[in-house]
């Protein structure tokens, strides 16, 4: 049996079967589509995953049940798999509106933190020098026609297509899709899902339809919204950080805090010379003194579980305790 808290000696064969010029040179500053090969290694079989589920732990996971596609209500609420087996959450999901995120996989089990290891060496080895670190990944396993709502990551971010198929909106990483005062909500309050969305923006998009074997990055903070195809979807998401995405974070922090504490407004996004340093010493302060914990919102409540009778039905906590 393989351990998964120990690293692997095998040599493993290349996870980008297509790498070309063009995705070298739009790297970070336009959407690019590569090919992977992550969909035949066996950890991403449903008998694989079914086995990581089955083990998986509390604090790492989230179950959100979700609106429809196509619904002007945002609806999202956070859920307990309620003690099934991996094979009977799988099946719930299938039959369910909703999606199962395992976070920090990479920490989890050494096995996937291989393969991350093994993505970012080829990216750095086609970027030219591409340095990252903070790496993490998470398994999002989700329903037929299952939805994630228009938002914006601050880390470095990519989407790896496993199992199903599913349409991704990638929009203009600049104003009135993205703005500095988004970003800097974000990073104080640490929501990603509340910024405006109105249907017009779908002009704008570039638009992908990806299946098992594709990979898709986007440019830094370029806001996205995915729904899935009328299939069961599994997908591996990254996120990293470089020196620049750092800085960037550094500002968003500073800025943030100047505007919505302080009452300024902050005209530069400078992320060197002297200003940029005085803000990265004052954010780091408001940190350490832990200020920024008072202005986060609570944790969402897990509202229901899943029913181990009935695949893909929910039971509401307060119903399940009457």
């Amino acid at each position: 049996m393989i351990d998964p808290t120990q690293p692997q000696t095998t040599a493993a064969a290349p996870i980008f079967t297509d790498w070309q010029s063009e995705h070298t040179r739009d790297w970070g500053h336009a959407p690019i589509r590569l090919s992977h090969r992550l969909h035949q290694h066996p950890l991403f079989s449903f008998d694989a995953l079914s086995d990581l589920i089955d083990g998986y732990p509390r604090e790492h996971y989230a179950l959100v049940h979700m609106g429809a596609q196509g619904s002007a209500r945002r609806t999202w609420r956070e859920g307990d798999i309620g003690g099934l087996s991996g094979h009977k959450v799988i099946e719930a999901i299938q039959n369910g509106r909703m999606w199962l995120n395992l976070r920090n996989v990479a920490q989890v089990d050494h096995r996937y933190r291989d393969l991350l290891d093994q993505m970012f060496t080829e990216v750095r080895d086609n970027v030219g020098g591409y340095e990252t670190y903070g790496r993490t990944s998470g398994i999002l396993i989700s329903s037929p026609n299952a939805q994630v709502y228009y938002h914006i990551d601050l880390p470095g971010q990519s989407l790896a297509q496993i199992h199903g198929k599913k349409r991704v909106y990638v929009y203009p990483d600049k104003p009135p899709f993205l703005t500095p005062e988004q970003l800097e909500g974000i990073a104080l309050y640490e929501v990603e899902v509340d910024v405006p969305y109105e249907a017009w923006y779908d002009e704008h998009a570039k638009v992908f339809e990806i299946a098992g074997g594709d990979m898709l990055h986007w440019p830094l903070n370029a806001p996205h919204r995915v729904e899935n195809l009328e299939c069961l979807n599994v997908s591996m998401t990254t996120e990293y950080w470089t020196e620049d995405i750092r800085r960037n974070q550094m500002i968003n922090m500073a800025n943030g805090i100047l505007r919505q504490k302080a009452g300024l407004q902050p005209r530069s996004r400078a992320t060197s010379g002297a200003g940029f340093w005085a803000k990265a010493a004052f954010q780091a302060g408001v940190r350490r003194a832990g200020l920024l914990k008072q202005m986060r919102k609570a944790k969402r409540p897990i509202e229901f579980r899943l029913d181990d009778t009935t695949p893909g039905r929910i039971i509401e906590l307060r119903e399940a305790a009457e």
